[in-house]
């Protein structure tokens, strides 16, 4: 749900668990994903819930109030999510399906926006590169997030565990797992944070985040340096 002040949230996962806030007291909103760049990306929402074709059929048929089809049987658990289960969100089948003729031309053209580049100035180059270095090498962040879709190819979705972070809103969603965000476009995000919940404002932050979870030990150079080339992104 949206709150109030709170522009680019939205929690589509209260309308299957019913659960508006965290455990502390908290909304349970997340920031809206980007819907560029997802040509050749696997999963489309932060948690994983599907591709760009199931989120736009899922929240078409919420908005449009089940006038057209939608299938996963995921949602058919009375205990995980009692409101979809209790609706009957798991198998929506309208007498006159006005979605799903619309869903492929839909989907083609988002997956035809490509990631904006950053603004001209917004980065060091030089430090870029030096930063490209420690991304692919050391710090190993190229290991899941794969040039060029700077994310997986495949299933790329991870335990909470395997990021360092809480599984709060990964346990809303059926394979309770964490999407790894593809990059490019970065700098589009800091207005709302970055992870699923923005709850790191600076590049700076998450990089912080992932030396202390992998005890990669960097330097303050290589940081500034990282930072840049995630910029560059």
């Amino acid at each position: 749900m949206f709150t109030e002040g709170s522009p680019g949230r939205y929690d589509a996962a209260v309308f299957v668990d019913g659960k508006a806030l965290r455990p502390d007291g908290q909304p349970g909103t997340v920031v809206i994903p980007p819907a560029f760049g997802l040509a050749g990306v696997n999963l489309h929402t932060s948690t994983g819930w599907g591709g760009v074709s199931h989120w736009n059929a899922f929240v078409a048929n919420l908005e449009m109030h089940g006038q057209g089809t939608f299938y996963d049987p995921r949602l058919n658990d009375p205990l995980k999510f009692p409101v979809a289960a209790r609706a009957g969100l798991a198998d929506v089948r309208a007498e006159h399906d006005l979605i799903t003729s619309k869903l492929p031309a839909l989907q083609f053209y988002q997956l035809a926006l490509d990631a904006p580049r950053p603004p001209v100035g917004s980065f060091d180059p030089r430090a870029a590169q030096s930063g490209k270095e420690i991304f692919t090498g050391r710090a190993g962040c190229a290991r899941c997030h794969v040039a060029p879709l700077f994310t997986e190819p495949g299933w790329n979705l991870h335990a909470p565990a395997d990021i360092g972070i809480d599984d709060f809103q990964a346990k809303r969603s059926p394979d309770e797992g964490y999407r790894t965000t593809p990059l490019r476009g970065l700098f589009t995000r800091l207005k709302g944070g970055f992870y699923h919940d923005g709850r790191f404002k600076t590049y700076e932050a998450v990089v912080d985040h992932y030396d202390s979870v992998f005890g990669l030990r960097l330097s303050t150079q290589e940081r500034h340096h990282l930072v840049e080339y995630l910029k560059s992104l």
